[in-house]
């Protein structure tokens, strides 16, 4: 059986994100199309569905890690480093009230619950995420 390891991210992120257009839990707000996802961005995202794609890659980074994660480590994830100015670059975290939206969005459909293990906090993916996931890595590895 075919895993998010054996298929190509990109491919992933994509199928996954039309599935999650489907569920009733997950709607971009309002505010998300004017906002930046980040302090190192001049412009808010030019696609559409961005939403969708940051909430399949966050889905899929649950997957990976397999440990709690929460928004603070996500902020890292996501984040990058300054750009277009007269100083040296450093590194600056994403905005973190997208991928919180994103993160209660997630856990209202039952993708996502919180935890803690071990005296780490966070969130990790459901049984309900992991076969979602596998079953579209098997529909990639089966068409590939």
């Amino acid at each position: 059986m075919a895993t998010v390891f054996d298929v190509n991210p990109h491919e992933l992120i994509g199928k996954l994100k039309e599935e999650l257009k489907k569920i009733d839990q997950i709607k971009m707000p309002e505010w998300a199309k004017f906002v930046k996802t980040g302090s190192t961005k001049t412009k808010p995202p030019e696609q559409e569905d961005f939403w969708y794609i940051r909430a399949a890659s966050i889905l899929r980074q649950l997957y990976i890690r397999g440990k709690p994660m929460g928004v603070q480590r996500l902020r890292v994830k996501y984040g990058d480093k300054t750009k277009n100015t007269g100083k040296p670059p450093h590194f600056k975290k994403a905005s973190g009230k997208i991928i919180r939206n994103i993160l209660q969005q997630l856990e209202a459909a039952g993708l996502v619950e919180k935890t803690e293990i071990k005296g780490r906090k966070g969130r990790i993916i459901t049984n309900k995420g992991k076969s979602l996931i596998d079953k579209l890595a098997a529909q990639i590895k089966k068409g590939a």
